[in-house]
C-alpha cells in the first residue's frame, strides 16, 4: 500500500516537539533530534496500517456522498475507525447534496444536510489504496500515473440528480451492497496481512 500524508493532528504534534526544542543547548537539540526521528518512523507505519478509501465523482453531491456515509458507517459499526480513512470529492463540486439524496439518506437514519460538496485532486487520489468513482467518467485513470499503487473501481451507477424518490432509494440500495461488499475485502485483506510476515504490521514479522 501507498504510505499517506501524516494527518493534521500529527503533523502538529510533531512541530510542536520541534519549536518546544528552539533554544535549547547541544543536548537538548540532539534529544529533540532523536526524539522527532522517532516520532517520524511512528507515524510512518502508523500510516503504512491504514487503508485509504476514496468515494469520488463529477459533482459530489448524489452517489458519493452516500457512498462516503454507508462507508463511515460501517467503518465505525466494525471497530476500523484507526485502520481505514474514508475521503470523497468531486471533480467539479455543486453547491450542496441534492435534496433527494439528503431525504432517502434520512430515512436510514443518516443526515446529509450539513455535508458540503469539496473538490477532490489527483494527488488525494494516488494516496489512496481504493478509489471508486460511480459511472459518470469523472477521471482517467491514467494521471495516476502507471505507477500508482491504486485499485480504481468504476461502480457504474446511474446519477441520482432529478430521478424520483424511488429510484434514488434503488440506487441508495445498490450503492450500500457495494460499501458492505468493499468493507468484507478490506476485513480479508486486513486479516491475510496479519499473518503476513513480510508485512510489518504482522505479529509473526519479528519471527521471520
Amino acid at each position: 500500500m501507498p504510505t499517506h500524508p501524516d494527518s493534521t493532528d500529527r503533523t502538529t504534534a510533531s512541530n510542536g516537539t520541534t519549536d518546544s526544542a528552539a533554544g535549547t543547548g547541544a543536548t537538548g537539540t540532539t534529544d529533540a533530534a532523536e526524539t522527532d526521528a522517532a516520532e517520524t518512523d511512528s507515524i510512518e507505519t502508523d500510516a503504512a496500517d491504514t487503508i485509504r478509501v476514496a468515494f469520488m465523482c463529477v459533482r459530489n453531491a448524489g452517489r458519493s456522498q452516500m457512498a462516503t456515509a454507508f462507508a463511515e458507517r460501517e467503518r465505525d459499526r466494525r471497530g476500523l475507525t484507526d485502520r481505514v480513512e474514508i475521503v470523497t470529492g468531486g471533480t467539479r463540486p455543486a453547491d450542496r447534496v441534492h435534496e433527494a439524496v439528503v431525504e432517502v439518506m434520512t430515512e436510514v437514519d443518516v443526515d446529509l444536510a450539513d455535508r458540503t460538496p469539496r473538490e477532490i485532486t489527483i494527488a488525494e487520489l494516488r494516496s489512496c489504496d481504493y478509489v471508486a468513482t460511480m459511472g459518470c467518467s469523472t477521471l482517467d485513470v491514467g494521471e495516476l500515473g502507471a505507477d500508482a499503487d491504486v485499485d480504481v473501481r468504476d461502480w457504474a451507477l446511474p446519477d441520482p440528480d432529478g430521478k424520483d424518490l424511488d429510484r434514488v432509494r434503488e440506487i441508495r440500495e445498490d450503492i450500500a451492497g457495494r460499501v458492505d461488499d468493499l468493507f468484507k475485502e478490506l476485513v480479508d485483506t486486513m486479516d491475510a496481512n496479519a499473518g503476513d510476515p513480510a508485512d510489518p504490521s504482522s505479529p509473526d514479522a519479528d519471527a521471520a
